[in-house]
């Protein structure tokens, strides 16, 4: 976890969705077609804070955390330049798969969009979305994002020079088999786990929550930048985003989007108790 952090503290993480705003705004098209009216919501893993200071915006309270404390400095400095500072419960240096600072069933909606992609055991993402689970009341809404291995594998067999260890045909063969990616030159973006599209819904499902949908954040991937900038030099962005929202439903999308989203809700609340309960069973 120390590159992955190390890695957040010197990336601009804000301008990246800026400057690929398809991931954001088709996320931001699926939650609001959630969430209701009004209430209270933990961005987990929320680096510096963009979708949290967009729900603030809409009158939301918000909860924030992030395992980079320089992510968390930089989210509470935006909240500060619009003037939302007030719409916030907290922001709170914490990993995803502890979340002590917080209370059992405490929000509304949770949102984890970005932890699962670097937890490369299955116990730590267990742990992650068990957590979620306890701190989002029941029947709470959850979004959760993945990113799809075999897009990774499609992206490595374009740009293999990019991608050291998986710039061989053997390199991808073992990454297609775990998922797991450290990156071999220092600074990049590394530490990372892939998941199987077909396995995310039973994995949330057998850890407590109920699926609503499953839907590919960023199904324009596939096209890449150039091709989209010139729909965007025509001025019908906002075209583009209701398109590529429209799709994102497609399950036959799902394994070329650069990321994905699991919207569900909880099924059965998780209190932290039943962890001391279960150990003394034990």
């Amino acid at each position: 976890m120390e590159k992955v952090i190390d890695y957040y503290t010197r990336f601009d993480e804000w301008g990246r969705l800026d400057r690929e705003p398809i991931e954001f705004n088709v996320n931001l098209h699926y939650m609001e077609h959630y969430l209701p009216p009004s209430g209270s919501i933990l961005d987990n893993g929320a680096g510096p804070g963009k979708y949290a200071i967009t729900f603030a915006k809409k009158g939301y309270r918000m909860t924030l955390t992030d395992v980079t404390p320089r992510l968390v400095e930089v989210a509470k400095k935006k909240a500060e330049e619009h003037t939302l500072t007030e719409q916030f419960d907290g922001f709170h240096v914490a990993d995803a798969r502890d979340l002590t600072c917080l209370k059992d069933n405490q929000f509304d909606a949770s949102f984890m969009l970005g932890p699962m992609y670097h937890l490369q055991a299955e116990k730590d993402r267990i742990k992650a979305v068990q957590e979620l689970k306890r701190v989002t009341k029941k029947g709470g809404l959850v979004f959760v994002a993945f990113m799809p291995r075999s897009k990774h594998v499609l992206t490595c067999l374009e740009n293999p020079e990019h991608l050291r260890p998986n710039h061989t045909l053997d390199g991808i063969a073992r990454f297609l088999e775990t998922g797991c990616f450290d990156h071999e030159d220092s600074g990049r973006f590394t530490g990372t786990y892939y998941m199987n599209t077909e396995d995310i819904k039973p994995f949330m499902q057998e850890n407590g929550f109920e699926t609503l949908e499953l839907i590919g954040s960023n199904v324009g991937a596939v096209i890449g930048n150039d091709a989209l900038n010139k729909w965007r030099e025509k001025g019908e962005d906002h075209k583009l985003i209701q398109l590529l929202a429209k799709m994102a439903r497609d399950p036959s999308t799902l394994g070329v989007s650069s990321h994905l989203l699991y919207i569900g809700k909880v099924t059965k609340p998780r209190r932290r108790d039943d962890e001391n309960e279960n150990a003394h069973a034990i």
